[in-house]
């Protein structure tokens, strides 16, 4: 960190990182509008970076229509997926998800971020609250952190008892096994990035009043408390890595390049295969002689400001 702090291109780096939350802002839309060998210039830094992004781009949109493969044929074949996101605040992980979810079918893949357990939840069996979640046949879940709150931000921050943690840990072993005699097929991801990205990530957040929503007080201890996060990330890894659900740690430093390295693990994982579609043909439209459109009232209407 204090490499960090003395760092004289920190502003530059501080810059990129907003470009790339530029370019999470300005993907859709570039693919829709420009032709990726025709991006727009004049606005970046130099060639290079162009090219990088333009990369980026053709990368991603190329392995989100795998994704669209994917998910018809979990539809076809009824298989069940859970996706698990573990890691550091700022990590990345949401960026990973929203890029997964972007060009699928919210009925078919869907996300679980499931809130601090209220009164009620915290007298359940600790499990329970996850397993209404799960998928049925042809369902993916992405859960953007998971049961594994307890072996992280519970342990470090005191919100759960030595036998509590102990008993996690008997339990999830036991838990992940039948999850996938059931049928489930699990994966387990851990974003790892440095202490000195997080820190840069963390002051992005602070000087961008549109992220500055991301940062909550929780946020601002665990990065007081990173050594305390780090040797727990190393316990839970060593004590949960099984054959039946296995851990997959992404390099995270590069947002850009975690993401396609774990949607492209990700599709490595799962057995899918081209699934044949018929050929849609648009209805003709009925038009009846005596039917009248009624005008929308003015008082109605949206005003047309833009």
């Amino acid at each position: 960190m204090i490499m960090l702090l003395n760092d004289k291109t920190l502003p530059q780096r501080i810059r990129r990182e907003s470009l790339d939350d530029l370019d999470e802002a300005l993907e859709l839309e570039w693919q829709d509008l420009y032709d990726l060998d025709g991006l727009p210039t004049g606005t970046l830094d130099d060639f290079e970076t162009r090219l990088a992004r333009q990369r980026y781009f053709r990368e991603l949109f190329r392995l989100q229509g795998e994704l669209v493969k994917l998910q018809s044929w979990v539809v076809k074949s009824g298989h069940k997926v859970v996706i698990l996101f573990e890691g550091r605040d700022a990590a990345g992980k949401g960026g990973v998800i929203k890029r997964i979810t972007q060009r699928l079918n919210p009925r078919v893949c869907r996300v679980a971020a499931l809130p601090a357990p209220n009164d009620r939840e915290q007298t359940q069996w600790y499990f329970q609250r996850y397993v209404s979640h799960l998928p049925a046949a042809g369902e993916i879940v992405l859960f953007d952190r998971s049961w594994y709150n307890r072996a992280g931000v519970e342990r470090v921050m005191g919100f759960c008892s030595d036998e509590q943690y102990e008993e996690f840990f008997r339990s999830v072993p036991e838990f992940e096994r039948m999850l996938a005699r059931s049928g489930i097929q699990l994966i387990k991801y851990w974003f790892s990035i440095s202490d000195d990205e997080q820190h840069l990530r963390f002051l992005s957040r602070i000087h961008d009043p549109l992220k500055q929503w991301k940062l909550s007080p929780m946020d601002l201890e665990s990065r007081r408390r990173w050594e305390a996060y780090t040797k727990a990330k190393e316990i839970m890894l060593e004590r949960t890595h099984i054959p039946e659900a296995r851990w997959w740690v992404v390099q995270a430093d590069d947002k850009k390049r975690a993401r396609l390295n774990c949607i492209h693990h990700l599709l490595g994982q799962i057995p899918y295969e081209d699934i044949e579609h018929p050929a849609v043909q648009l209805p003709a439209r009925q038009r009846n002689a005596d039917y009248v459109r009624i005008p929308t009232p003015r008082e109605m209407l949206v005003p047309e400001v833009y």
